[in-house]
């Protein structure tokens, strides 16, 4: 039993064998990594500038470190006339030595480790002065990369004991002879330096923050899209089914009361190529989420709700078309836009008010495209809005464009009225062409 604080042979014996072990070990992951670096050195230094915790590309890495070097080989050339001494040879080595040390050791270049490295080595180039001296750009450089590496705490008291270095050689005579003016100079691009590192450390995090923001928008927009192939989908196959449930409720009672089996197969027909069409559509709609080049179909527009309504009169409902005469000042986007609200609208009556009469009116002003559905409520069925996503489809559809729709009951039925701008409003939606909407729009109409 030894004293205590004092180690015993054996435990002694078993730390020495354990450093012995780790210096062996480090030695061999050395000798590994330069006989890596000799065998690929562009391809292996490429990957060890990516490890390095700093997040800068390889080329800025690259270029200041080049750029340190020059620098002290310049300033050892400088004080040529001192050789054969070693000091500027060790200084330049002490001013490359982060760059062996993380190649060939593994070490990382901590910020602190890279400001003592330049202090150490611009003592060494001030003991042995010149005129006049590049060897403060030394610490110019070095100033740099601290401010770039790290934060205001760090960057800023390295940079003051570089400053204090440089006046405390000054203050002994060491600096180009004691020149006040350019012991002023030096300081100010000490100065310079750091904050041009720390403008890139800056530059660095708002790119990570724009990335980021980035990101956020590319979700966003993803989203939206889908919200909006989900509105697409849901209004295609609401329409199709409404029909089909039509056509085949028609030929079901085709079959059962009037035993009528042409009329009951030409509902079917219907129906078949009703679906097929819902069908296309539903793959055109889902196609929007492939990111292969596909052939592009025309969406329907303001023209085609005439024969959406003769779809839906052939299937059985009961329904009237009023529409403007002029249509060419409708957009296809407000077109669009108004086909999906007529085309839901219709399929609610169907789904909501079994053997309701309804009545479809596009109205167009100087202003603003309007569409009115209304439809009865037979059988006393409650005036009540549906769970469902149609309706808010309906309205984002609207909103997208600057337009306002109203859904609710009206005079003893239902009523959707939408009025969406021609062209995109600078100051939100006028309450004229609301007005408009209600009273009807525009008196040139026609009726199918």
């Amino acid at each position: 039993m030894g004293v205590i604080g004092v180690p015993t042979p054996a435990r002694a014996s078993s730390l020495v064998a354990r450093a012995y072990r780790r210096v062996v070990l480090g030695l061999r992951r050395s000798g590994d990594r330069v006989a890596e670096f000799a065998r690929h050195p562009v391809t292996v230094f490429q990957r060890r500038v990516e490890e390095l915790p700093f997040d800068y590309p390889p080329s800025v890495i690259f270029v200041v470190d080049i750029a340190v070097c020059l620098v002290a080989i310049v300033a050892a050339i400088q004080r040529h006339s001192y050789f054969p001494t070693a000091l500027p040879i060790l200084a330049v080595l002490l001013t490359t030595a982060f760059g062996p040390m993380y190649a060939f050791l593994g070490v990382i270049p901590r910020p602190v480790t890279l400001a003592l490295l330049a202090m150490g080595a611009e003592a060494l180039f001030l003991l042995q002065p010149v005129s006049p001296d590049f060897a403060p750009f030394v610490l110019v450089a070095a100033a740099g990369e601290v401010a770039a590496l790290t934060g205001l705490r760090v960057s800023v008291p390295i940079t003051a004991a570089m400053m204090l270095e440089l006046v405390l050689f000054d203050m002994y005579g060491h600096l180009s002879e004691g020149l006040p003016t350019y012991l002023v100079t030096v300081l100010v691009t000490v100065a310079f330096g750091w904050m041009a590192g720390l403008l890139l450390q800056y530059q660095r995090r708002f790119l990570y923050q724009e990335r980021g923001y980035q990101d956020i928008r590319a979700a966003q927009a993803a989203d939206e899209e889908r919200r909006r192939i989900a509105r697409e989908v849901h209004d295609v196959i609401a329409h199709s089914l409404s029909i089909t449930l039509l056509h085949l409720t028609a030929a079901r009672h085709a079959l059962q009361t009037d035993r009528e089996v042409d009329e009951a197969v030409d509902s079917l027909t219907e129906a078949e190529k009703l679906g097929r069409q819902a069908m296309a559509d539903i793959r055109r709609t889902v196609g929007l989420l492939d990111a292969r080049p596909s052939k592009l179909q025309p969406e329907p527009g303001v023209e085609d709700i005439a024969s959406l309504v003769g779809d839906f009169a052939r299937a059985g409902l009961e329904v009237r078309y009023v529409c403007a005469e002029d249509l060419r000042a409708v957009t296809p986007a407000v077109g669009l836009a108004l086909y999906r609200i007529g085309q839901e609208s219709l399929a609610n009556v169907v789904k909501h008010a079994p053997g309701a009469a309804a009545s479809i009116q596009v109205a167009v002003d100087s202003a603003s495209a309007i569409l009115t559905v209304d439809n009865t409520l037979p059988g006393g069925l409650p005036a009540q809005r549906g769970a469902g996503m149609g309706v808010s489809g309906m309205v984002q559809r609207a909103e997208l464009l600057g337009g306002r729709m109203i859904a609710g009951p009206c005079d003893g039925g239902w009523s959707v009225r939408v009025a969406i701008p021609l062209a995109p409003a600078r100051a939100g939606f006028g309450c004229a062409a609301w007005a408009g909407m209600s009273h009807g729009g525009s008196s040139a109409i026609r009726e199918s």
